[in-house]
């Protein structure tokens, strides 16, 4: 199972990165919204966590391009922000996210357990 993990923070994402390789997951990390896309076609992961607050392209904007294409509109994607505003997350699960989680509200041992739970289910 791959993941793609899209952070720009190097110390939250190498964090991230080594806590779902320990997971047993095939990890991929893209560091900016133009990154993210190219290498969610190329790789076409089983699901990818997305900050929205990124460079060159946002969250937002990814996230509507993932579901605006055929190939990659089922992949499930998680937005992990530190942006916590209700309009965001409105926003966010309007186009398509599978869910929204503040990165400060939630350690990331509880990040990678919601998303092996989220796999378990994509793989039944």
């Amino acid at each position: 199972m791959k993941i793609v993990i899209v952070e720009d923070e190097v110390t939250l994402s190498k964090a991230l990165q080594e806590k779902f390789k320990r997971s047993g997951l095939e990890t991929h990390v893209a560091h900016d919204g133009v990154e993210a896309l190219e290498m969610i076609k190329k790789t076409l992961p089983d699901i990818i966590a997305l900050d929205v607050l990124i460079p060159k392209k946002n969250g937002f904007k990814v996230l509507e391009a993932i579901k605006s294409d055929p190939n990659l509109k089922d992949i499930p994607v998680f937005i992990l922000s530190n942006l916590g505003q209700d309009e965001d997350i409105k926003t966010a699960l309007r186009l398509g996210a599978e869910d929204y989680l503040v990165k400060a509200q939630h350690p990331i041992n509880e990040i990678v357990e919601k998303f092996k739970m989220r796999l378990l289910k994509k793989s039944k």
